[in-house]
């Protein structure tokens, strides 16, 4: 019998866009609520007891209404909202993160789906931290632009309504409260909160992630070729990564580093940019927020815990 797949808040940005990629499987038993249902308590707690594996799409709290109503039933989670990111007993759903990442996520009961803006620093941090190559206080800056889908339906509407006049570079998240550093200092392997400025750019999906590092006051500088040895090492460990890091070479621009490059694939792409003589590197990170950084990353989960 085919394992039964429950998407809880199919009907949003992420929900629809893992329901097209789940639609048409046959390995799968995908239930769907009906919609004059949607909003009944015990149906949907009916559909995620029958469930044996739930994708919650949905706000924090109702993500974790949905956990409690279900969990004693055996169901098995993945949280796409934020709620348990860092939550104790939940595996981080970053399949590449570690050599034993997904294995974790294959046994798991509880899978914490990553946001969009961690995954690229996450991917270009935790290997140099790791090999000691910076160290855990570095006070590390992000920044980035990504499309307005990041957003949800509520953004995605209003681009469309502007058309012309939507802006195209808006700045946000400018109180640095961001919702998303609590998990990228924690799986970044941060001592410190990172200084994040997020960019919502005049385009539907995709993004590039930038980390700029001011090497020259550590007491061992590396050098460029360093960090990109790390970074690939690590990747290169991976089975069946999705994650490929460009070589290491002198860039002055490159048509590879586009938010859109990436856009309806799982890939991400990460660059390794250096000026030895200032001492000064760039890691920048190319990937789809709908893709790796969002419905591409829990259809990826979902595949590790059918398998484990």
């Amino acid at each position: 019998m085919a394992p039964k797949i429950f998407i809880d808040g199919e009907h949003g940005t992420t929900g629809l866009q893992i329901l097209s990629r789940l639609s048409g499987r046959k390995d799968i038993d995908l239930i769907s609520i009906p919609t004059d249902k949607r909003k009944d308590p015990e149906a949907r707690a009916d559909y995620l007891r029958q469930a044996d594996i739930a994708i919650l799409c949905l706000p924090d709290d109702a993500a974790r209404e949905a956990v409690s109503l279900a969990s004693n039933a055996g169901t098995r989670f993945i949280d796409a909202s934020t709620a348990h990111r860092t939550a104790e007993g939940w595996v981080y759903g970053f399949a590449e993160m570690d050599k034993d990442q997904a294995g974790k996520i294959a046994k798991a009961q509880f899978v914490a789906n990553p946001g969009c803006w961690p995954q690229g620093p996450i991917a270009s941090l935790r290997p140099l931290i790791t090999a000691g190559l910076l160290p855990a206080d570095y006070p590390v800056t992000i920044s980035g632009i990504t499309g307005y889908s990041g957003g949800g339906k509520q953004m995605i509407a209003d681009y469309e309504a502007k058309g012309d006049a939507a802006s195209k570079f808006m700045p946000y998240g400018l109180t640095l409260k961001h919702k998303h550093v609590p998990e990228l200092k924690t799986y970044a392997k941060l001592a410190t909160d990172p200084l994040m400025q997020p960019v919502v750019g005049d385009f539907a999906q995709g993004m590039v992630t930038m980390v700029p590092l001011q090497l020259g006051a550590l007491p061992s500088v590396p050098k460029g070729k360093d960090l990109h040895a790390a970074i690939a090492d690590h990747f290169a460990a991976i089975p069946d990564s999705l994650v490929d890091v460009a070589p290491f070479e002198p860039l002055e621009r490159s048509a590879d580093i586009d938010p859109q490059r990436h856009n309806d694939t799982d890939r991400m792409s990460l660059f390794v940019c250096a000026n030895d003589d200032r001492a000064q590197a760039l890691l920048i990170a190319v990937y789809d927020n709908l893709g790796k950084g969002a419905s591409g990353a829990a259809v990826q989960n979902l595949d590790l815990m059918l398998r484990g």
